[in-house]
């Protein structure tokens, strides 16, 4: 898997010593194995190209080494967790090392989150022959407090919380505390809630919100010899960095990282700094500077048979309808404030800061070469792209592509998305209801403009 390329991972069975099927998959080729062992927040049937932090992920962890990831039991593709069989550690490290055999590792870098921190721990420990290197983010020896760890919660305050998070599954409502940061964004919450109901049932996440706090691998972190990489945020309010400090003061020779911000997923905030550290402690280089990713409205247009239409014109006059189209459509990017990626040869390929400007655009394009006798299609979306150099990429250009591919002779199409962003602006569209866009789970609904 690299930048850009569609959600598709040829999920695979690993089988546990105690016979539970755990869904894993390799994701990219490499000399260097890398385990990413996410926990409670995945499901590998889900596409998760519409979460770019998620996304940020994989294809960074992708490009240094052959990467295999697995939903741990009770979620995603994995067999559930019965309620009066909560695992034991010892069962969820088992876990771990089933997904390295059936992968075919024999010893890899473990990048562990959260609540598989511990099991990752646990088989560094015990099985020092299987684990190169330790990555944790965000994670603990023990989440209860102690006479001598004070860093831990309150028993009453730690059994309430899983009652809690149990109660308010599927809501949205963890965001308070697992990322503060999106916390007040009403669509980022209402994808989020989804997205929950998606990976794992509020009864599994009990289970295994019980599951870990009952942990505690205190006593094997002086026996861990791999090299260990800690990292957390200074301000997480769902483990408090108190928890990753114990950890590098304990395990030989650990590096901690502590890094600004409140929130604790993975997937949110300077999630770059987070990944630029992993791939030097694993590489032992310095990544390349990420590409930014910014939020831009995408737009595609392109001649409507074009090949046709040289041959009826020839070639001169067809390059001359060529550069008459060119020249209409930069005038039209200029008039509205687009900025021209790339010419496509029949078609252009712009971006724009808000998606009013860029339908206003494309039925002006369009509506500039008609009277050229030459008709265009234009598709447009709005999602967060990555900007190279002068070129730009990512899912959101992808998904606007295949909108255009879709637009019929004069037809500017847009996704939900552009038509919930323009709201109150006068523009009308025509539902056009579901449709499959090639290279793309699921099915989206597309909007053309009127008028």
């Amino acid at each position: 898997m690299m930048p850009g390329v569609e959600w598709h991972p040829d999920v695979q069975y690993a089988r546990s010593a105690d016979g539970t099927s755990l869904g894993y998959a390799v994701l990219s080729d490499g000399s260097r194995d890398i385990l990413l062992a996410i926990g409670l927040g995945t499901n590998l049937g889900v596409d998760i190209t519409e979460e770019p932090g998620v996304v940020r992920w994989y294809d960074q962890l992708a490009q240094i080494g052959r990467l295999i990831t697995y939903d741990q039991r009770g979620a995603g593709v994995s067999d559930p967790v019965a309620m009066n069989d909560v695992p034991t550690i010892e069962r969820i490290a088992e876990d771990m090392e089933a997904v390295l055999d059936a992968s075919n590792v024999e010893r890899a870098t473990i990048v562990a989150l959260t609540s598989l921190g511990p099991a990752a721990m646990l088989l560094a420990a015990t099985r020092p022959d299987r684990v190169s290197a330790l990555v944790l983010y965000g994670t603990y020896a023990r989440i209860r407090a102690a006479p001598d760890y004070p860093a831990g919660l309150p028993d009453d305050v730690a059994d309430r919380f899983v009652d809690f998070s149990r109660t308010v599954w599927g809501t949205g409502a963890m965001l308070e505390v697992i990322a503060p940061s999106r916390a007040d964004d009403p669509a980022y919450r209402e994808r989020f809630a989804h997205v929950e109901k998606l990976m794992i049932s509020p009864t599994q996440s009990a289970i295994l919100g019980r599951m870990g706090i009952e942990y505690d691998v205190r006593p094997v972190l002086g026996s861990i010899s791999a090299p260990t990489l800690v990292i957390h945020r200074t301000g997480d309010r769902f483990i408090p960095v108190a928890h990753g400090r114990y950890l590098a003061e304990h395990i030989h020779g650990a590096r901690l990282l502590e890094l600004e911000g409140e929130d604790h997923a993975y997937s949110v905030g300077d999630i770059d700094s987070i990944l630029d550290a992993i791939v030097e402690f694993v590489t032992g280089e310095r990544s390349a500077p990420p590409s930014t990713r910014v939020l831009a409205t995408v737009l595609f247009t392109d001649i409507v048979g074009s090949t046709e239409a040289a041959t009826h014109f020839g070639d001169q006059r067809w390059r001359e309808l060529l550069d008459q189209h060119d020249r209409a459509g930069r005038r039209q990017l200029e008039r509205f404030g687009g900025k021209l990626v790339k010419s496509t040869g029949d078609g252009v390929m712009a971006t724009f800061d808000g998606p009013t400007k860029a339908v206003l655009c494309a039925a002006a394009i369009r509506d500039a070469v008609k009277v050229m006798g030459l008709d265009v299609r234009a598709g447009i979306h709005a999602g967060e792209v990555e900007v190279r150099d002068s070129d730009i990429g990512g899912i959101a250009v992808h998904i606007a592509a295949r909108i255009a591919a879709l637009a019929g002779p004069g037809e500017v199409l847009v996704s939900r998305t552009i038509t919930d962003l323009v709201a109150g602006s006068g523009i009308e569209f025509d539902d056009l209801g579901a449709r499959d866009l090639k290279g793309v789970q699921g099915t989206w609904n597309l909007y053309a403009v009127r008028g």
